[in-house]
Formats: structure tokens, C-alpha cells, sequence
């Protein structure tokens, strides 16, 4: 037995690796997978018997079922054929659960839906993606999924259990949401508050710097006088030092005055005695 490559027709497909496909009668239908670079929006139906591929849908990009890994199975849901797609990896691991309708003659504008619990699982994890437009999927009593052409009967109760699962989970999502919010709402409070004293002490840093300009240009003056008072005690020496001399001056002259006066009155005891004695 030899592996044979057959001439497909259609829309172009682009390659991509860890995509999910299962086939359903003469259809088989591929979802996710992707490249290096970007996950594959394109859910992709090949008919077997003619062997042309067509696009059934093309997603938004991040959404999550352009993803690797993710798993698909066929589901008979009131006599409708659907795909059910859950999981997958983009950059991040994702838990939401999807459902498309197939219509037998119409595929060229599949619906798809998600469960309203994995839609408020997902809104609470990933709401800075774009989902596709969901809508409520009722499930019956007894599900018939179709596992390549294989029905077996799962009852409601494993259903319920899972969505009471999935319903706990969005309910410790949304306290750790909410205790976040909280926790900013803090954050902020402590911001403002840290922003308010910060320009108080923007005021009283601009008040002091206005105060220390006034005391540099004070002490501008003050070095200024001081500079003349300087001057001035420097002249006051060289005057200090002329007094000094004329008072040694003065001193020299009242002593050589008093010489003479004293010489003076020697003489003329003498010319007095002679006169007498004659």
C-alpha cells in the first residue's frame, strides 16, 4: 500500500500544523491550527468525493479557535448536525467551548455558538479578545454525539455537572475580579493622595527656594559692607600710625622747650648774683 497525492480544487488553503479536522458523511472538516508566525482563522470544509476544498468561515484574528492543539468532535442536537471545538493554544491556553451548526445544502454561512457559562468564563479571562457574535445553545435531554459515525448517548447529568464546573469557576473568577478592582480602586486613592502631598511639598520647596534667594542676595550686601568696613579700618591704621608720630612730636618739642626754659632762668640767677656781689 502506497500513500497517493490527489488534485484537490477550491479556495487556497495555507499550511498550518496542529489543526483539529473530523469527517462527517463525505465531509471532512478542518479548524484551527497555524504556523510559526499566526494561528489559521479559516474553518475549512474538503468534500471527498470531488475533492474541493471551501472556506466555510473565516474568524477574527486571536480568536480563540485559530489556535493549535484544540480538540473537535460532531454532536446530534434536535436532529442538527453540529461541530463542537474546545480548547487550544494562541499565546495563551484557552478553555471556551464552541458549537457549529451545519446546514446540508448551505455551508457557505455556518452559525456559531457558545455555551452562555463558557461565555462568561471566557468574558472574565479574555476580554481584551474580539469573540464572534454567540448565541444561547439549549441542550436537549439526551445529547447524541457523533464520533465518526458512532452515536453514543451521554445523559444531562455530566453536562450540568461540567456547566456547575465551569459556573464555580466564573464565580471565584469574578471575586478575584472584583477584589482587583478593589485593590486599584486603593491603589488610585493612595495615588491621588501621594499627587496631593507631592505638590505641598512642590509649594513649600518653591516658598524655601524663594527664601534662600532672598538670604544669598542679603548676604551679597552684608559681604559688601564688610569689604568697606574693611577699607575703612585699614585707613584708620595709617591715621592711628600719623597721630602716634605727632604726638611723639609733640612730646620732643615740650621737652626740649622745657630745656630751654630751665637754661634760661640758670643764666639770669647768675648776672644777678655778680651785680649784687659789686
Amino acid at each position: 500500500m502506497e500513500w497517493s497525492q490527489p488534485q484537490v480544487q477550491g479556495d487556497l488553503v495555507s499550511p498550518r500544523a496542529g489543526h483539529a479536522g473530523i469527517s462527517i458523511d463525505e465531509m471532512w472538516y478542518i479548524v484551527g491550527g497555524g504556523d510559526n508566525n499566526n494561528g489559521c482563522p479559516e474553518t475549512l470544509a474538503l468534500n471527498m468525493s470531488k475533492l474541493v476544498w471551501s472556506t466555510l468561515t473565516t474568524l477574527k484574528e486571536r480568536h480563540p479557535l485559530a489556535s493549535e492543539g484544540l480538540s473537535i468532535c460532531s454532536a446530534i442536537i434536535d436532529g442538527g448536525k453540529y461541530l463542537v471545538a474546545f480548547g487550544g493554544y494562541n499565546g495563551k491556553y484557552n478553555n471556551e467551548v464552541f458549537v457549529m451548526k451545519l446546514k446540508p445544502r448551505d455551508l457557505s454561512h455556518p452559525k456559531i455558538f457558545q455555551s452562555p457559562a463558557a461565555a462568561a468564563a471566557a468574558a472574565s479571562v479574555t476580554a481584551a479578545y474580539a469573540l464572534a457574535k454567540s448565541e444561547k445553545l439549549d441542550f436537549p435531554q439526551i445529547i447524541d454525539l457523533n464520533f465518526n459515525g458512532v452515536e453514543n448517548n451521554v445523559p444531562k447529568k455530566d453536562i450540568n455537572l461540567e456547566i456547575n464546573a465551569i459556573k464555580e469557576e466564573k464565580v471565584v473568577l469574578e471575586s478575584s475580579i472584583d477584589e482587583a478592582r478593589a485593590e486599584n480602586s486603593r491603589l488610585r486613592e493612595k495615588i491621588d493622595e501621594l499627587k496631593g502631598n507631592h505638590t505641598e511639598l512642590s509649594k513649600e520647596l518653591q516658598s524655601v527656594q524663594s527664601q534662600l534667594i532672598s538670604e544669598r542676595s542679603r548676604c551679597f550686601k552684608l559681604e559688601a559692607q564688610i569689604a568697606e568696613l574693611q577699607k575703612m579700618l585699614e585707613s584708620l591704621e595709617s591715621i592711628e600710625n600719623e597721630v602716634q608720630i605727632l604726638r611723639r612730636q609733640k612730646s620732643a618739642l615740650e621737652q626740649e622747650m622745657e630745656v630751654s626754659s630751665t637754661q634760661q632762668q640758670g643764666s639770669g640767677g647768675v648776672w644777678r648774683w655778680i651785680a649784687g656781689g659789686t
